[in-house]
């Protein structure tokens, strides 16, 4: 008997680096196919990484910031990602003061070792897929650094991280 994947599900929010890695190794133990659905309750306040599919090399994540919400200046040392907006619209900062807008159906690839941070429009909630390809599967694969080379949280007050509040009457999918 196969099992059904509902549409009405929504994925867990990953609360910490903790419990990202979890989910990535959960699901990264499948040899299957995974099928996932894209779907979110938006915040009112903060962001949300739900982790949607994994496997050794690959993460895809489906990430959700307030209006407004942003994260600061680091590099992930050992993965390489993409984004690709669904929702919304960010600027995106280099280390030397470069500026890029993105929106709706636009998409950044970021190498790993490249530093820059973002900072979701004040219009409507930023939905972004996150496609992640990890350099050496045996190591971190969240680990980032700050612009002065030392290791950095991404769910830490000095990453601009508050507590999320979502508004329930509103999904994005």
């Amino acid at each position: 008997m196969s099992a059904v994947i509902s549409d009405v599900e929504f994925a867990p929010i990953a609360n910490s680096a903790k419990e990202w890695r979890e989910a990535m190794a959960e699901m990264a133990k499948r040899k299957t196919p995974s099928f996932f659905h894209i779907r979110a309750k938006l915040p009112r306040q903060g962001r949300t990484n739900q982790v949607l599919g994994a496997s050794t090399y690959m993460n895809v994540v489906l990430k959700t910031y307030a209006s407004g919400g942003e994260n600061e200046i680091h590099a992930h040392t050992n993965e390489d990602h993409v984004f690709v907006v669904l929702q919304g619209g960010a600027t995106f900062f280099g280390p030397r003061g470069e500026t890029k807008r993105v929106g709706r159906n636009d998409c950044v690839l970021v190498p790993a070792g490249a530093l820059y941070s973002f900072h979701a429009d004040e219009e409507e909630p930023l939905v972004m897929l996150r496609v992640g390809a990890a350099i050496d599967p045996e190591s971190d694969v969240l680990a980032r650094i700050d612009e002065h080379g030392q290791p950095f949280d991404g769910y830490s007050e000095k990453n601009k991280e508050v507590s999320v509040v979502l508004d329930e009457s509103r999904i994005f999918e």
